[in-house]
Order: C-alpha cells, then structure tokens, then sequence
C-alpha cells in the first residue's frame, strides 16, 4: 500500500470509528438521532452547518468550474455569504418554533405551521428527491478523490462502495452525533488544506497573485469575466438569488438548526461562518493555477484540476491529506443527507399513512431506509457523468421550490393557504422535472426574448410560477372558505 492511500484509509477508518463511538452513553431515540437532543453549544453547531459548505461541490466542483468556466463560478461566493446573512433572522425563528412543537424534521414545520400532514408528504418527497442529486455529488466526488489521490490503486467505483458502507454504519449507529464528531476531524483538515492551497499553489507557480491572473490572462483573455451572453450577468444574479433561497431550504441544513441549544447559539453563527466559506477562494485559486499548468481537461474532467495539479506540486504523503480532507466532505454532508432523507420519509411519509406507529417503529424504520438511500445514490453515481456543480445546481432548483410557502408562513399574517401552498410547490417541481428532463433553457424556450432573458437560470422561472399559482390558489381558497363561514352565520 502506498503512502498516499494509507493516509486516506487511515483517516476513513478514524472517521468511521469516531462515528460509531459518538453515540456513547446516549439513549439513540429519534430526538437524539435527529437533533441530537437539541443540545449542541455554539461550537457544535457551527460544525455541523460548515460540514454543508465545505462539501465535494466546494472542493472538487468549485475548482473544476473555476477551471472549466472561470468568471462564473465565483457565484459560490456570493450566495453562502448571502445565505448566511439571511440566517441571521431564519435559523433562530425555525429552532423557537421547532423547539416548541418539538419538531425534528423539516416538513414537520410546514405541516404545524399549515396543519396539513399531506403539504408534510409533499415537502418530504421533494426534499429526497433534492437530497439524492446532493448525495449522488458527495459519493462521486469520494470516488474521485480515492481514485485519483491512490494514483489508480482504488477504482473509483470500490472507493464509492467503501464510502457508501462506511456512512451508512455510522448514520445507522450513531445519527446527527456521528455527524458531527467527524465533522471536527474534516473542518480542521479541509480549513487547513483551503487556505494553504490558496496561498502556496499561486506563489509557488508564479509568484503571487496578480502574476497568476496575468497568466491566466494572456493563456485566455477575458476568461475570468461574465461572458455577454450564457452564463452572463443575468445568469449570475439569477443564479446566486436562487441558490441563496435555497441555501437554508436543504433538510439537513434545516434541520440543524432544531440542534442549537438556543437561538443566540445560530445567530453568533451567522456571523463567524461567511468567514469560514471565505476559504473557498483559495480553492478558487487553485482550480485558475490549473488553468495554465493542467491544460486540456474537458467535461468531467474538469473536477479533477485540483487534485491532478496537487499530484504534480506535492510529494506523495501530502497529496494523501488532501485526499483526506477531500474524503471527509463527501462524508459528513453525506451523512446528513442520508439522516435526514431517511427521516423525512419515515416520521412524514410513513406515518401519514400508518398515524398508529410509535416513535421506536419510526426510528427503526428510518434506520432500515438508510441503507437502502445508500444504494440508490451508489447506482445513481455508477452510472450518471453530470459534473459536479451541474448536480449541485439540480438539486438547488428543486429544494427552492420549497422557500415560497416556508418564508410566507414566517409573517404574522400569512396569507397563504395550505392548498396554495400545495399547488405552489407541484407546479414549481414540474417546471424543474420538465426543463431537467429535457435540458431546456429559457432560450431554448422563448428564442425570441431578449439575451438577458434567455440567459435566467430555469430554477428561477420555475420559482417565479410557484409563487404566482401560490398566490392565486390562495386567494381563491381563502375566499371560498370565508364565503363558506359567512354562509354558516347567515343560517
């Protein structure tokens, strides 16, 4: 065994075993595997919500779009500080209500704050179908790293195996807490390796920053600027308006924030994680160093320019730390995912149907359904070639879809319906299914509208229509129900 895949099975292991122990002296019922008894302190909290933002998609699918796509990508920047900032406000109201219904997923919200246990089914059903892209990007992003950083002696398919079974133990065994114990052991290392790679990489291949620009520069003119048209200045704002709604809208991220001990604890968070996702740039860096000296990497390949650059800059014992970090942000935000896609269908679907079971029949259930997620998202992955952001941004226009009826049911007035509600999120779903199925654009849409038209990123127009139908089948159905009363009174 090399160097290089001893360091990353060294720590697979130690993170699988710190997973495993985390549950020690804790009775695993579903508050505890889901919330972790709502008892995180500041410190937990802010680990297990940076283990979102340092995932695969940072490490591996932000330096492939810095190398493949360049102006655009630095859109990553823009939406997690502006996620964060709105979290100031969203996280504390979502822990006040959840800790006082007792709430431990994220359509338990929707259906207290719109008592319809149907609305709860439908938000869980399109919160899994997000979630599977998200852990389809963690588990393809684990067997690229193994593979890449083993220098080939693990096949990218064994190496999403071994991750798959890996997570799937200590999600069974030990839930949020498994999460977040590896979560330290990941933000240390993969803080760490960012803000090293950003400064090293660009000095020690050209001496600085401005000198990197410039070389990238003259190697392709104008390429770290927003094209005039595709992925241009609409796109961009689009783009960042839809991930940045959908950035607390995930499950897991969601339901994090039911964790807190108490609403301070998300709000002094708020302010120290932007500085934390900060760090992403030097990964930025990275993927624009590759630019110049990992030339000719197409499609896919694209995701691989920080890990082949790593391979020619450093020795062997190195490029397996990077591999490791790389590792853990496939684990722990794919941990999550599948502690809360499980969650979501036992405790909001299941019982929807069978209201009789009891909280012991839930949580076995969603513990026999982790496996079975588990091996979904192995399919998904072996055979699906989407890069990495391309699956990021999928699940993005999927989860938003959800926002609408979350961020109106926040007012003191809420004027919104449980059937519009409904109808809001189906019909946003569908213009997503649609566009996704057949890879349509606006452009190819409307080929007559304007560029800046055309170029809107699709998730945002299915946005649009989710709100307008919302707020029509609301009106109607408010309107209908108090006719309905005022007939009551009249007789």
């Amino acid at each position: 065994m090399n160097i290089t895949l001893f360091i990353i099975f060294g720590f697979l292991i130690f993170a699988l075993l710190l997973g495993i122990l985390a549950r020690r002296g804790k009775d695993m019922d579903l508050e505890q595997w889901t919330v972790g008894g709502r008892g995180f302190g500041s410190i937990l909290v802010m680990i297990l919500l940076a283990g979102e933002i340092y995932s695969t998609s940072t490490f591996l699918g932000t330096s492939g779009w810095a190398y493949g796509i360049g102006g655009p990508a630095l859109y990553g920047l823009a939406y997690a500080a502006l996620g964060y900032m709105f979290s100031y406000w969203i996280y504390p109201a979502v822990w006040k209500y959840g800790t006082k219904h007792k709430l431990v997923s994220q359509a338990d919200f929707y259906v207290k704050k719109y008592n319809s246990p149907i609305l709860g089914v439908l938000v869980s059903i399109v919160g899994v179908l997000a979630l599977i892209p998200f852990l389809v990007l963690q588990l393809k992003g684990l067997g690229i790293i193994v593979s890449t950083t083993s220098f080939g002696a693990i096949s990218p398919t064994a190496a999403v195996w071994i991750g798959a079974i890996a997570v799937t133990v200590y999600v069974m065994i030990s839930g949020i807490h498994g999460s977040v114990w590896t979560a330290i052991i990941k933000d240390i290392m993969i803080a760490g390796v960012a803000l090293f790679l950003g400064i090293y990489v660009p000095i020690h291949y050209f001496g600085g920053l401005q000198p990197m620009f410039e070389a990238v520069e003259a190697v392709k003119p104008n390429f770290l600027t927003l094209p005039k048209q595709g992925m241009g200045a609409s796109w961009f704002i689009s783009t960042v308006i839809l991930t940045t709604l959908g950035f607390f809208m995930w499950p897991q991220t969601f339901g994090s924030a039911y964790a807190a001990k108490n609403a301070r604890t998300l709000r002094k968070n708020a302010f120290i994680l932007p500085l934390y996702g900060a760090l992403s740039v030097g990964v930025l860096f990275v993927g624009y160093t590759a630019i110049v000296h990992v030339p000719g990497l197409q499609g896919p390949e694209m995701d691989l320019a920080l890990l082949k650059l790593s391979m020619q800059t450093f020795d062997p014992w190195f490029v397996g730390v990077i591999g490791a970090a790389g590792l853990l942000t496939a684990l722990v935000p794919g941990s999550m995912i599948l502690m809360s896609s499980a969650t979501l269908l036992a405790k909001n679907v299941y019982k929807h149907f069978v209201p009789a079971a009891t909280d012991k029949q839930i949580i076995t259930l969603a513990k026999i359904l982790v496996p079975i997620l588990a091996l979904i998202a192995v399919y998904f992955t072996l055979t699906g070639g989407n890069t990495i952001v391309a699956l990021l941004l999928m699940g993005y226009s999927m989860v938003t879809q959800l926002a609408p009826a979350f961020l109106t049911s926040l007012m003191k007035k809420n004027f919104v319906t449980k059937q519009g509600a409904i109808a809001g999120i189906i019909a946003g779903i569908a213009v997503v299914g649609y566009t996704t199925i057949t890879k349509a654009t606006i452009g190819t849409l409307f080929p007559a509208f304007p560029q800046v038209i055309k170029d809107l990123n699709v998730g945002l127009i299915a946005l649009i229509i989710n709100i307008v139908i919302m707020t029509a089948v609301s009106l109607i159905t408010k309107t209908s129900s108090t006719h309905g009363e005022e007939e009551m009174e009249a007789a």
